[in-house]
């Protein structure tokens, strides 16, 4: 291979992202990673540029908007939530990941402690996992009774139908890892010293548990699934795919201003971005 072009001359001339494409289509370079990733981060930014314009017709029209992100671990929630909030003004948009519940909050109502954190009118919040975390996680590494989860399938559909009708739009993404590559993020963030902070002996033990996992995921979509707060399942196995998909996705439930003069594809590919269905959920 042949890179004697990348001389400071001919680098210093690259202006924008396009000129490098344009350098690599003339050379007749295959640097496919290259291209791939600028031509992402490229999409990426202009879907950012329509985030921020939604984020400004939430704050007019006083609305208030909850994505909540669930899944697996290593699926990618919280990479995908960085690229959703990198420009947006964090006076009206906040994410929230809640720990592990104190001693009094144990003793309270389930769902008060995320009560706290619902948007105020004008503003978008972003939880990493949610009170979805009893209907899988909990239950599955016993950390609440079975009465304690058949209690919360109960009443979780009548809690978002309370918020619905308030005016709380309710947005669930469901992040789809296959147990292939969750296998291979495992041993990366096992292996790089940057990333070991990110596992835990729960996610460890999870590995086993995958089957289990699957039939508590299942419930819970079966369950919580409904036409006021749909899930939405995102196939993850391709990080930067999902995180564009599913920007999309969110940008596709709402008629704001200066939608229509969007420089960017705003419809989500159906490929990767699903509306759960229990048979397409069992074949995966």
């Amino acid at each position: 291979m042949n890179g004697d072009f990348f001389t400071n001359r001919t680098l210093t001339r690259l202006k924008t992202r396009d000129d490098l494409l344009q350098l690599l289509d003339k050379k007749n370079v295959q640097y496919e990673k290259v291209k791939r990733k600028v031509l992402y981060n490229r999409e990426l930014e202009q879907l950012q540029l329509e985030l921020l314009k939604l984020q400004r017709w939430i704050l007019e029209n006083n609305k208030r908007v909850v994505i909540i992100f669930e899944g697996r671990d290593a699926a990618g929630k919280g990479g995908a939530i960085k690229r959703f909030k990198k420009y947006l003004n964090p006076r009206s948009a906040r994410s929230v990941a809640l720990g592990k519940p104190s001693d009094i909050e144990k003793g309270q109502w389930y769902f008060r402690r995320h009560i706290k954190e619902l948007p105020n009118p004008g503003e978008i919040v972003f939880f990493d996992r949610s009170w979805y975390n009893r209907a899988v996680v909990e239950p599955v590494m016993g950390f609440c009774t079975q009465e304690e989860y058949r209690i919360f399938i109960q009443q979780v559909p009548e809690f978002e139908h309370m918020l619905y009708e308030d005016g709380v739009r309710i947005i669930k993404l469901w992040f789809s890892i296959s147990n292939a590559e969750q296998a291979k993020r495992f041993k990366e963030r096992q292996t790089n010293p940057l990333k070991q902070w990110k596992i835990s002996p729960v996610d460890l033990k999870s590995r086993d548990l995958w089957e289990e996992y699957s039939r508590y995921i299942l419930e819970m979509f079966a369950k919580t699934h409904n036409n006021f707060s749909p899930w939405m399942i995102v196939r993850t196995d391709e990080k930067r795919q999902a995180r564009l998909e599913s920007i999309r996705y969110v940008l596709s439930q709402f008629a704001y201003d200066g939608k229509e003069e969007a420089q960017v594809n705003l419809t989500p590919d159906p490929n990767i971005v699903q509306r759960f269905h229990r048979l397409i959920f069992e074949k995966k």
